[in-house]
């Protein structure tokens, strides 16, 4: 069933711009996307709860309100609103996978979106995260391209994981290293990357527990942009992991 709103003072319409900030995001389990693609990809994943559009609604089985264009823009985030938003349910945590992406204070919501996209191609379908971007960021979302529906997202402190989970093999990127990419064993069955932030890398504290530091051959450059690196480190292990 489709309902009309005309009102930006809409009692709904101001709960939903409630969740551009995270502390709601937070308290509700529930965050916003906007555009066809993203919100394919939610209802695809069962997570859509309700769709606010301005011209033709493409799911009669979902909770759906045509809104004008006054609307639609109190409730996006973009310059020039593409037509249709999205309010999902956060998904639900599941155990975790053999390979496992760990971010340490991974700050650029576009790297995250990208490692989103990389962790999903080449099978990291956990990613566990401190003191990073939140995952439901709008800047993540769109950079994500859907791969947020289909992870397993979980925030919680990184050194409490490590010591929880020791049947991981265990690899920290560190320019530092002695060790290449390409030179590391990869016979474990379940193994962790572990990337820093952007500036500062992963966190001394966590590499003083690592033994296996790595780092990417190349030349001309000494550093790549975390979101790459990630993608890079992701594809040559999974090509070694079945």
């Amino acid at each position: 069933m489709t309902n009309a709103i005309s009102s930006i003072q809409n009692n709904l319409i101001k709960d939903i711009t409630k969740l551009k900030l995270k502390k709601y995001r937070q308290e509700s389990n529930l965050f916003l996307i906007e555009g066809y693609h993203l919100v394919e990809e939610a209802y695809n994943a069962g997570l859509l709860k309700q769709i606010f559009y301005v011209d033709e609604c493409p799911y009669k089985d979902i909770e759906s309100y045509q809104v004008t264009d006054n609307v639609l823009k109190k409730l996006s985030v973009l310059p020039s609103p593409q037509g249709i938003l999205g309010v999902c349910k956060r998904p639900i945590k599941k155990a975790l996978s053999d390979k496992v992406l760990i971010l340490d204070n991974v700050q650029d919501p576009g790297n995250i979106g990208t490692l989103m996209r990389s962790a999903s191609s080449f099978g990291f379908e956990t990613i566990i995260a401190e003191n990073s971007v939140d995952f439901f960021n709008d800047k993540v979302i769109r950079s994500s391209q859907g791969a947020v529906f289909k992870l397993n997202l979980i925030n919680t402190e990184i050194i409490e994981f490590l010591q929880n989970n020791q049947d991981y093999s265990l690899y920290v990127t560190d320019l530092k290293a002695n060790v290449f990419l390409e030179d590391i064993d990869l016979t474990s069955k379940r193994i962790g990357v572990i990337l820093g932030n952007e500036g500062t890398g992963v966190n001394q504290e966590i590499l003083n527990l690592i033994d296996n530091k790595i780092k990417i051959k190349m030349q001309n450059m000494e550093s790549l942009n975390v979101g790459v690196a990630g993608s890079i480190i992701m594809y040559e292990i999974s090509k070694g992991v079945k």
